[in-house]
């Protein structure tokens, strides 16, 4: 389980840093990988943006303000292990696509990692809840009081912000939380050891 934590967390570090170069490369082509590679509502011809466009941002502005609580709180979830940060990544990554296509005006394109930020946020969060193990309790408050205050993001506030990201990031983490097993507790055996030998632009 130490190995796993280890390698997710350098997952997370990779996929940030993977941002960095992406944008990096787009500054110059004045956004065309935006446009390549971010939800466009409506459009049905590439639905695979909903895993590429949290990897695209706006201007680095955009990606300066998602890095840190991305980094953050994607590797408290990637305290669970590697398979679980890279399921809840897909669970999020989907639903907040999803919402985004068809909840958002037609025509406009969506990038930015919040989406994923905000799942992760509701993942650290309910699991606290659902588990009940201490570390994920202290996890849970820890991110209440540090960034609590970003709930107010799935509600519309500013022009060119996507709530319909922040909102179903947030939806696709709480489901992520709920539908993945819940993790055995130290010292606990499980069952299955004892059987056995995831034309605008939106910055979300």
């Amino acid at each position: 389980m130490k190995q796993s934590r280890i390698t997710a967390i350098l997952t997370v570090a990779g996929m940030l840093a993977a941002m960095w170069v992406l944008e990096i490369l787009d500054t110059p082509l004045g956004g065309h990988l935006d446009r390549q590679f971010g939800i466009q509502s409506g459009s049905t011809d590439s639905p695979w943006t909903v895993l590429t466009a949290p990897f695209m941002h706006g201007n680095f502005a955009h990606l300066i303000g998602n890095s840190l609580p991305f980094l953050v709180l994607g590797s408290l979830v990637a305290f669970s292990g590697l398979g679980r940060f890279l399921l809840t990544t897909l669970i999020v990554a989907v639903v907040s696509g999803v919402g985004v296509w068809l909840f958002t005006s037609n025509g406009v394109i969506t990038v930015g990692a919040s989406g994923l930020v905000f799942g992760y946020f509701g993942y650290t969060v309910l699991r606290g809840i659902i588990e009940r193990r201490t570390v994920d309790i202290v996890i849970m408050i820890c991110v209440v009081i540090f960034y609590g205050t970003m709930i107010w993001g799935v509600l519309p506030q500013h022009p060119g912000v996507s709530w319909q990201a922040h909102l179903f990031g947030f939806l696709g983490g709480l489901l992520a939380a709920y539908v993945l097993p819940k993790r055995d507790k130290p010292g606990q055996i499980s069952q299955r050891s004892i059987g056995g030998a995831q034309g605008g632009y939106y910055a979300p």
